[in-house]
């Protein structure tokens, strides 16, 4: 695990009944779409999760969080941080909340492809933190 800045993220746009992901990496600060995963109630298959951080080797996983407008919580913002504990508890690594109002408005706008929704979603989750000044 990198200590400071992390060379490759996998980010999840996290959902009820699809779970995009996407890959990033810092020295270009470009992302890709991977896949939608199918999920029951927020849940995937944890093998096809397991999968992706095997073949990609993220430093650092990232989790979408709705929060509304008025900076308060969503029911969706709960879920996902459940989702980001989980994925910590499982997977043994370092998971970092992303801020994505808009990302799912903004996805819609590129794709009608409601699958390619997700990882446009997580793409776009993933550039967001990849391209935050603050991060150096």
């Amino acid at each position: 695990m990198t200590a400071t800045r992390p060379s490759i993220v996998l980010a999840f746009d996290f959902g009820l009944r699809n779970i995009g992901v996407a890959t990033g990496q810092m020295i270009t600060r470009t992302a890709t779409e991977l896949v939608t995963l199918r999920a029951r109630d927020g849940v995937p298959d944890w093998r096809e999760v397991e999968t992706l951080i095997a073949q990609w080797r993220p430093d650092l996983l990232l989790v979408g969080l709705p929060l509304n407008m008025d900076d308060t919580k969503s029911d969706m913002a709960v879920r996902a941080e459940r989702f980001a504990k989980q994925l910590r508890k499982r997977f043994g690594r370092e998971v970092a909340l992303v801020d994505e109002r808009l990302t799912s408005v903004e996805a819609r706008g590129l794709s009608r492809d409601i699958g390619a929704q997700h990882a446009i979603a997580a793409r776009l989750i993933a550039e967001t933190y990849l391209n935050d000044t603050s991060r150096g």
